[in-house]
Protein backbone atom coordinates (compact mmCIF):
# COMPACT_ATOMS: atom_id res chain seq x y z
CA UNK A 1 0.00 0.00 0.00
CA UNK A 2 1.14 3.21 -1.05
CA UNK A 3 2.24 5.75 1.80
CA UNK A 4 2.22 8.62 -0.41
CA UNK A 5 -0.34 11.07 0.58
CA UNK A 6 -0.30 12.70 -2.32
CA UNK A 7 -3.19 10.21 -3.56
CA UNK A 8 -5.65 12.52 -1.87
CA UNK A 9 -3.64 16.08 -2.26
CA UNK A 10 -4.02 15.73 -6.02
CA UNK A 11 -6.82 18.01 -6.45
CA UNK A 12 -5.05 20.68 -4.24
CA UNK A 13 -1.75 19.96 -5.71
CA UNK A 14 -3.54 20.71 -9.15
CA UNK A 15 -4.69 23.99 -8.05
CA UNK A 16 -1.92 25.19 -5.92
CA UNK A 17 0.05 24.88 -9.42
CA UNK A 18 -2.38 26.53 -11.56
CA UNK A 19 -1.89 29.76 -8.90
CA UNK A 20 1.25 29.29 -9.25
CA UNK A 21 1.24 29.39 -12.78
CA UNK A 22 -1.32 31.98 -13.37
CA UNK A 23 0.89 34.00 -10.72
CA UNK A 24 4.00 34.28 -12.82
CA UNK A 25 2.36 35.57 -15.85
CA UNK A 26 0.02 38.62 -15.96
CA UNK A 27 -3.22 36.92 -15.23
CA UNK A 28 -6.20 38.77 -13.90
CA UNK A 29 -6.09 39.28 -9.95
CA UNK A 30 -9.51 38.45 -9.55
CA UNK A 31 -9.17 34.64 -11.57
CA UNK A 32 -6.14 34.40 -9.01
CA UNK A 33 -8.45 35.35 -6.03
CA UNK A 34 -11.29 33.04 -6.87
CA UNK A 35 -8.60 30.02 -7.75
CA UNK A 36 -7.47 30.63 -4.17
CA UNK A 37 -10.91 30.65 -2.55
CA UNK A 38 -11.45 27.33 -4.17
CA UNK A 39 -8.31 25.98 -3.57
CA UNK A 40 -9.20 26.78 0.80
CA UNK A 41 -12.66 25.51 -0.01
CA UNK A 42 -11.04 22.14 -1.58
CA UNK A 43 -8.57 21.66 1.27
CA UNK A 44 -10.86 22.16 3.82
CA UNK A 45 -13.39 19.52 2.18
CA UNK A 46 -10.48 17.40 2.24
CA UNK A 47 -8.69 17.19 5.35
CA UNK A 48 -12.47 17.96 7.57
CA UNK A 49 -12.94 13.94 6.43
CA UNK A 50 -9.70 11.89 5.84
CA UNK A 51 -9.91 8.46 7.10
CA UNK A 52 -7.98 7.15 9.73
CA UNK A 53 -4.97 5.84 7.07
CA UNK A 54 -5.01 9.02 5.53
CA UNK A 55 -4.40 10.89 8.77
CA UNK A 56 -1.64 8.11 9.34
CA UNK A 57 -0.08 9.03 5.47
CA UNK A 58 -0.45 13.14 6.55
CA UNK A 59 1.64 12.10 9.92
CA UNK A 60 4.28 10.40 8.05
CA UNK A 61 4.58 13.17 5.33
CA UNK A 62 8.30 13.98 4.53
CA UNK A 63 7.38 17.55 4.78
CA UNK A 64 5.93 17.87 8.44
CA UNK A 65 7.76 19.76 10.80
CA UNK A 66 10.24 17.81 12.96
CA UNK A 67 11.54 19.25 16.16
CA UNK A 68 14.14 20.69 15.18
CA UNK A 69 11.43 22.68 12.59
CA UNK A 70 9.82 23.22 15.87
CA UNK A 71 12.62 24.37 18.03
CA UNK A 72 13.29 27.12 15.50
CA UNK A 73 9.70 28.65 15.07
CA UNK A 74 9.03 28.33 18.87
CA UNK A 75 12.21 28.72 21.17
CA UNK A 76 15.40 31.02 21.65
CA UNK A 77 19.18 30.45 22.69
CA UNK A 78 18.91 26.20 21.67
CA UNK A 79 22.30 24.47 22.73
CA UNK A 80 21.87 20.48 22.31
CA UNK A 81 23.82 18.00 24.21
CA UNK A 82 25.04 14.88 23.21
CA UNK A 83 25.21 11.57 24.58
CA UNK A 84 23.94 9.37 27.15
CA UNK A 85 27.78 9.34 29.18
CA UNK A 86 27.45 5.27 28.83
CA UNK A 87 27.94 4.12 24.76
CA UNK A 88 27.04 6.81 22.53
CA UNK A 89 24.98 9.35 21.59
CA UNK A 90 21.86 9.30 19.24
CA UNK A 91 21.31 11.45 16.74
CA UNK A 92 17.51 9.71 16.19
CA UNK A 93 16.76 12.07 19.25
CA UNK A 94 17.91 15.60 20.11
CA UNK A 95 18.02 16.87 23.40
CA UNK A 96 19.03 20.17 24.71
CA UNK A 97 18.44 23.56 26.73
CA UNK A 98 16.79 26.67 25.27
CA UNK A 99 14.07 29.45 26.50
CA UNK A 100 10.39 29.22 25.62
CA UNK A 101 8.82 33.25 25.70
CA UNK A 102 11.95 34.32 28.47
CA UNK A 103 11.15 31.03 30.55
CA UNK A 104 14.85 28.67 30.73
CA UNK A 105 13.91 25.17 29.74
CA UNK A 106 14.61 21.25 28.07
CA UNK A 107 13.67 20.62 25.45
CA UNK A 108 13.63 16.78 23.87
CA UNK A 109 12.48 15.20 20.57
CA UNK A 110 12.43 12.42 17.74
CA UNK A 111 14.03 14.00 14.73
CA UNK A 112 13.80 12.08 11.50
CA UNK A 113 15.96 12.71 8.00
CA UNK A 114 14.22 14.71 4.66
CA UNK A 115 17.01 12.90 2.93
CA UNK A 116 18.38 9.36 2.96
CA UNK A 117 21.38 10.55 3.84
CA UNK A 118 20.03 12.31 6.68
CA UNK A 119 17.50 9.27 7.36
CA UNK A 120 20.51 7.12 8.20
CA UNK A 121 22.45 9.89 10.68
CA UNK A 122 18.91 10.01 12.68
CA UNK A 123 18.17 5.87 12.46
CA UNK A 124 14.68 6.94 10.28
CA UNK A 125 13.79 8.55 13.77
CA UNK A 126 13.65 5.24 15.85
CA UNK A 127 15.88 6.05 18.88
CA UNK A 128 18.19 3.27 20.94
CA UNK A 129 18.72 2.52 24.11
CA UNK A 130 21.22 5.26 23.83
CA UNK A 131 19.03 7.76 22.78
CA UNK A 132 16.27 7.31 25.65
CA UNK A 133 18.93 7.31 28.18
CA UNK A 134 20.38 10.73 26.62
CA UNK A 135 16.84 11.66 27.24
CA UNK A 136 16.54 11.00 30.55
CA UNK A 137 19.87 12.12 31.57
CA UNK A 138 18.88 16.19 29.83
CA UNK A 139 15.51 15.69 32.22
CA UNK A 140 17.25 14.64 35.39
CA UNK A 141 19.53 18.18 34.50
CA UNK A 142 16.27 20.17 34.26
CA UNK A 143 14.70 19.00 37.46
CA UNK A 144 17.99 20.03 39.23
CA UNK A 145 17.74 23.22 37.69
CA UNK A 146 14.18 23.64 38.13
CA UNK A 147 13.30 23.78 34.80
CA UNK A 148 10.07 22.50 32.69
CA UNK A 149 10.53 20.20 29.93
CA UNK A 150 8.99 20.03 26.49
CA UNK A 151 9.47 17.13 24.48
CA UNK A 152 8.02 16.52 20.66
CA UNK A 153 7.00 13.16 19.76
CA UNK A 154 7.21 11.80 16.27
CA UNK A 155 8.61 8.10 15.42
CA UNK A 156 7.24 4.94 14.07
CA UNK A 157 9.09 3.63 16.68
CA UNK A 158 11.86 2.42 18.96
CA UNK A 159 14.39 0.15 17.01
CA UNK A 160 14.38 -3.61 17.28
CA UNK A 161 17.62 -4.10 16.16
CA UNK A 162 19.86 -6.48 17.55
CA UNK A 163 22.22 -4.11 19.10
CA UNK A 164 19.67 -2.15 20.48
CA UNK A 165 18.28 -5.39 22.00
CA UNK A 166 21.99 -6.17 23.17
CA UNK A 167 22.21 -2.84 25.02
CA UNK A 168 18.48 -3.01 27.12
CA UNK A 169 16.05 -1.61 24.76
CA UNK A 170 13.25 -2.12 27.31
CA UNK A 171 15.24 -1.26 30.22
CA UNK A 172 15.68 2.00 28.92
CA UNK A 173 12.45 2.97 28.01
CA UNK A 174 11.17 1.11 31.08
CA UNK A 175 13.57 3.31 33.75
CA UNK A 176 12.21 6.91 31.31
CA UNK A 177 8.47 5.57 32.44
CA UNK A 178 9.50 5.85 35.98
CA UNK A 179 11.96 8.40 36.09
CA UNK A 180 9.27 10.80 33.89
CA UNK A 181 6.63 9.75 36.43
CA UNK A 182 9.03 11.15 39.52
CA UNK A 183 10.05 14.36 38.14
CA UNK A 184 9.46 17.62 39.71
CA UNK A 185 9.10 20.00 37.56
CA UNK A 186 6.26 20.70 34.84
CA UNK A 187 6.59 18.13 31.34
CA UNK A 188 4.61 18.95 28.52
CA UNK A 189 4.39 16.67 25.69
CA UNK A 190 3.28 17.16 22.10
CA UNK A 191 2.79 14.33 19.24
CA UNK A 192 3.56 16.08 15.74
CA UNK A 193 3.68 13.27 14.24
CA UNK A 194 3.89 9.29 14.33
CA UNK A 195 3.21 8.28 18.19
CA UNK A 196 4.67 4.65 17.77
CA UNK A 197 4.57 2.43 20.70
CA UNK A 198 7.45 2.37 23.60
CA UNK A 199 9.46 4.38 20.83
CA UNK A 200 7.32 7.66 21.87
CA UNK A 201 5.67 6.38 25.33
CA UNK A 202 9.88 6.77 26.35
CA UNK A 203 9.31 10.76 26.04
CA UNK A 204 5.90 11.03 26.34
CA UNK A 205 4.99 10.98 30.32
CA UNK A 206 3.80 14.28 31.32
CA UNK A 207 1.61 16.64 32.92
CA UNK A 208 0.02 18.12 29.83
CA UNK A 209 -0.18 16.10 26.47
CA UNK A 210 -0.92 17.86 23.42
CA UNK A 211 -1.49 16.36 20.15
CA UNK A 212 -1.66 18.08 16.49
CA UNK A 213 -4.45 17.49 14.08
CA UNK A 214 -3.69 14.85 11.82
CA UNK A 215 -0.93 12.86 14.49
CA UNK A 216 -1.44 9.52 15.05
CA UNK A 217 -0.68 7.69 18.54
CA UNK A 218 -0.48 3.95 18.62
CA UNK A 219 0.87 1.18 20.24
CA UNK A 220 1.61 -0.28 16.85
CA UNK A 221 1.51 0.35 13.38
CA UNK A 222 -0.86 0.45 10.99
CA UNK A 223 0.76 -2.47 8.61
CA UNK A 224 2.22 -4.29 12.24
CA UNK A 225 -1.35 -4.64 13.35
CA UNK A 226 -2.43 -5.99 9.91
CA UNK A 227 0.11 -8.60 9.69
CA UNK A 228 -0.44 -9.99 13.06
CA UNK A 229 -4.29 -9.72 13.00
CA UNK A 230 -5.19 -10.18 9.45
CA UNK A 231 -1.77 -11.98 8.36
CA UNK A 232 -1.46 -9.15 5.51
CA UNK A 233 0.13 -5.97 5.74
CA UNK A 234 -1.80 -4.47 2.78
CA UNK A 235 -5.22 -4.69 5.01
CA UNK A 236 -2.94 -1.39 7.13
CA UNK A 237 -6.26 0.61 6.54
CA UNK A 238 -8.62 -1.71 8.06
CA UNK A 239 -5.97 -2.14 10.64
CA UNK A 240 -5.74 2.07 10.65
CA UNK A 241 -9.92 2.42 11.48
CA UNK A 242 -10.07 -0.59 13.69
CA UNK A 243 -7.09 0.83 16.51
CA UNK A 244 -8.53 4.34 17.08
CA UNK A 245 -5.40 6.35 16.25
CA UNK A 246 -6.55 9.57 15.35
CA UNK A 247 -6.31 12.64 17.46
CA UNK A 248 -10.42 12.92 18.00
CA UNK A 249 -10.46 8.88 19.32
CA UNK A 250 -7.00 9.13 21.49
CA UNK A 251 -8.90 12.55 22.90
CA UNK A 252 -11.98 10.69 23.45
CA UNK A 253 -10.32 7.77 25.18
CA UNK A 254 -8.38 10.50 27.34
CA UNK A 255 -4.91 9.79 26.55
CA UNK A 256 -3.96 13.47 25.31
CA UNK A 257 -5.38 16.60 26.69
CA UNK A 258 -5.97 18.77 23.96
CA UNK A 259 -6.33 18.59 20.35
CA UNK A 260 -3.90 21.26 18.49
CA UNK A 261 -5.19 22.13 14.68
CA UNK A 262 -3.16 21.89 12.15
CA UNK A 263 -3.06 25.26 9.16
CA UNK A 264 -5.70 24.14 6.23
CA UNK A 265 -3.66 20.93 3.94
CA UNK A 266 -1.81 19.48 7.33
CA UNK A 267 1.31 21.01 9.10
CA UNK A 268 3.68 20.11 6.17
CA UNK A 269 1.60 22.82 4.19
CA UNK A 270 2.91 25.49 6.15
CA UNK A 271 5.12 24.18 8.83
CA UNK A 272 5.48 28.22 10.47
CA UNK A 273 1.75 28.63 10.80
CA UNK A 274 1.54 24.53 12.65
CA UNK A 275 4.21 26.15 15.33
CA UNK A 276 2.10 29.42 15.59
CA UNK A 277 -1.26 27.63 16.45
CA UNK A 278 1.01 24.88 18.62
CA UNK A 279 2.41 28.03 20.66
CA UNK A 280 -0.13 28.96 22.90
CA UNK A 281 -1.46 25.41 23.96
CA UNK A 282 2.31 25.27 25.20
CA UNK A 283 1.81 28.82 26.63
CA UNK A 284 -1.18 27.82 28.41
CA UNK A 285 -0.12 24.57 29.78
CA UNK A 286 3.32 26.14 31.25
CA UNK A 287 1.63 28.67 32.93
CA UNK A 288 -1.03 26.65 34.33
CA UNK A 289 1.62 23.76 35.33
CA UNK A 290 3.70 26.26 36.76
CA UNK A 291 1.07 27.29 39.25
CA UNK A 292 0.92 24.08 40.98
CA UNK A 293 2.92 23.04 44.04
CA UNK A 294 5.79 20.62 43.49
CA UNK A 295 3.86 17.81 45.30
CA UNK A 296 0.84 18.30 44.00
CA UNK A 297 2.42 18.42 40.19
CA UNK A 298 3.82 15.31 40.64
CA UNK A 299 0.26 13.87 42.08
CA UNK A 300 -1.48 15.10 39.66
CA UNK A 301 0.52 13.09 36.87
CA UNK A 302 0.45 9.83 38.61
CA UNK A 303 -3.59 10.42 38.82
CA UNK A 304 -3.46 11.15 35.17
CA UNK A 305 -2.04 8.02 33.89
CA UNK A 306 -3.76 5.44 36.81
CA UNK A 307 -7.26 7.01 35.01
CA UNK A 308 -6.52 5.77 31.74
CA UNK A 309 -7.95 2.78 30.22
CA UNK A 310 -11.14 0.88 30.48
CA UNK A 311 -11.75 -2.08 32.35
CA UNK A 312 -14.54 -4.73 31.91
CA UNK A 313 -15.45 -7.56 34.24
CA UNK A 314 -15.16 -11.18 32.44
Amino acid sequence: MSADPSQFDEPIIALRRQIDELSAGEADPAQIEELQRKLTKVTKEIYSNLTPWQKTLVARHPQRPYTLDFIGFLFEDWTEVHGDRKFADDAAIVAGFARFRGTPCAVIGHQKGRNTKEKIIRNFGQPKPEGFRKALRIMQLAEKFKLPIFTFVDTQGAYPGVGAEERGQAEAIAVNLREMAALKVPIIVSVVGEGGSGGALGIAVGDRILMLEHAIYSVISPEGCAAILWKNATAAADAAAAMKITARDIKRLGIVDEIVPEPPGGAHSDPPKSAELLAPYLERALHDLQKLKLPMLVEERYKKFRRMGAFEKA
